[in-house]
């Protein structure tokens, strides 16, 4: 597991917050009368978005430094 983490920190970060958010969709709608279709579509999209936000998070690692790459104009 250590090793999948430092090969694809963000495909591991992605699988570990879907894996969450799908348990928090699944228990708080487990009153709601859903057919199953909804359901699955509801699964589908929180995977979606938590892919999303592992994403965005991740545009914060291309510049650590807080220093742009881009050399200045002189």
């Amino acid at each position: 597991m250590k090793e999948l983490w430092n090969r694809h920190p963000y495909l591991a970060s992605w699988a570990i917050l879907a894996v969450g958010m799908v348990a928090i969709l699944l228990w708080s709608s487990r009153g709601v009368p859903l057919e199953p279709m909804q359901r699955f579509w509801l699964v589908v999209a929180t995977i979606a978005l938590a892919g999303l936000c592992v994403w965005i998070l991740s545009w914060e690692d291309e510049s650590a430094d807080g220093e742009s790459d881009a050399s200045p104009s002189e």
